[in-house]
This record gives structure tokens, C-alpha cells and sequence, in this order.
């Protein structure tokens, strides 16, 4: 029988879920181009659980999985059956499949399919990545053009969570010592309450890092968050 819910636990289910958000990320990240499909291999004639862009192939949540994903899944099963389950580069290689294919309309599709793992390492569902390369030029470029500068977002790429720390602070001390309403007794406190708020707290070395740079003492940097979680009722993290 290709239908057995009851093998997925509480835990498989909830990751299975999960991923329907991601889905909808996927979506409105790449555009309209691509269709994003997500599995539950515990009902082969109705797997697709969410889809996104199903226009492209006409299909819909409650259709079945392809024969190209069956054969991908049994494949795996082989695997299995024939390799050490601590062979953890031959598991890392079966947890994806990239590869060309056709619609069946014979359009050109180049697609990704990657396998969703539940809490013991079973397959429990497929997340798949179709891009319909007949699509306009101008359906794939429309996510990645320029934003308007009232969108556009900064943000910080460290390799390191101290450099995230120091850009952080940088740029609020930058901020207060530019307004000119704060005074300047004020504004170390304002420098900690902004970095509060942007959650820099809850990195490891951040009251360490900031009291030195401020030439305060860890104390007076605790005591400002104190009273920013009394006020919010949230804890800082550090």
C-alpha cells in the first residue's frame, strides 16, 4: 500500500510541515519561473503536500509523485540495503539529484530533488525545484533586479560572530553620536539599548566586546540590559 501516515511520528510530521513555509520563501525569492514542489512519501498517489507555480505542469496539492522520483527513491533503497549506514558521504551524495528533464509539453526543465530526512534518518518526504527554462527572460530576471532604495536592506556577512559584534556596534555609535538629541551622557546607554534591540545580546562575546570598546564596565552594560528586559520581559541571551 502506498499510503501509511501512521509509520510518520509526531517529530517526522513537524518537519515535514515546516517545509511548506520554506516553500512559500523559495516562491516569492525566485519568482515565477520556477515551481517548487514539496512531497510526503507516505502517500505516493496524492504526495504533493504544497506546490508553488503548479501552473507550469498543471498539477496541484493531492497529485501523485513522478516516476522519476520513484525511481530516485528506489535507488536509494538499494543503497541502503547495500552500504554501511555510517558511510556518511555515500548518504550525502543519494540526498540530492540535479538533472535535466522535459515537460510534458517537451519544454526544457532543469530541476534539483532533495530528499527530507525525519528523526532517524528515514525519507520521509522530497522537496523539488523545477526551473522551466522556456520562461521569459523577463519572469527570471524580475526578482533579481535592482530594489528601490526604500527597500533596500543592509546586512551584515561575517565570517565570525566578533566581527559581527564590532560592525554592529559601529554602526549604532555612528548613529547616536550623529543625533544630536541625545545627550552625550546618554549616549552609551542608547548605544546599548539600539544593539538590545537588534538581538546583538545574544552573541556569546557582545557585553564583553561592547564595555571594553565603550570603556564602560560589564556591570553598567548588564545593568542597561536589566532594565531593557524588564521593560520587554525578554531576556537578553548573553
Amino acid at each position: 500500500m502506498s499510503k501509511s501516515k501512521n509509520l510518520l511520528s509526531p517529530a517526522d510530521r513537524l518537519i515535514l510541515d515546516s517545509y511548506k513555509t520554506t516553500i512559500d520563501g523559495l516562491a516569492a525569492y525566485y519568482g515565477e519561473a520556477f515551481e517548487i514542489v514539496l512531497h510526503d512519501l507516505t502517500d505516493l498517489d496524492h504526495s504533493i503536500i504544497k506546490i508553488a507555480n503548479g501552473f507550469h505542469s498543471g498539477r496541484k496539492e493531492g497529485a501523485p509523485i513522478t516516476d522519476l522520483a520513484l525511481s530516485m527513491l528506489e535507488e536509494m533503497r538499494k543503497n541502503d540495503a547495500a552500504t554501511p549506514q555510517t558511510d556518511q558521504d555515500n548518504q550525502e551524495a543519494r540526498s540530492y539529484n540535479n538533472y535535466m528533464s522535459a515537460s510534458k509539453y517537451g519544454k526544457p526543465i532543469r530541476s534539483t530533488t532533495m530528499v527530507i530526512f525525519g528523526e532517524k534518518k528515514k525519507a520521509i518526504g522530497l522537496l523539488c525545484i523545477n526551473l522551466y527554462l522556456d520562461s521569459p527572460i523577463s519572469s527570471l530576471l524580475q526578482n533579481f533586479s535592482l530594489v528601490p532604495p526604500g527597500q533596500f536592506i543592509k546586512e551584515n556577512f561575517t565570517s565570525e560572530s566578533d566581527e559581527l559584534i564590532a560592525k554592529a556596534l559601529e554602526k549604532v555609535k555612528s548613529d547616536v553620536t550623529a543625533d544630536e538629541t541625545i545627550p552625550a551622557s546618554q549616549r552609551n546607554k542608547e548605544i546599548v539599548a539600539l544593539l538590545y534591540y537588534q538581538g546583538i545580546f545574544k552573541l556569546k562575546n557582545a557585553v564583553q566586546a561592547i564595555s571594553v570598546d565603550l570603556g564602560i564596565s560589564k556591570n553598567t552594560v548588564y545593568m542597561h540590559i536589566r532594565t531593557l528586559e524588564e521593560k520587554t520581559g525578554q531576556k537578553a541571551g548573553s
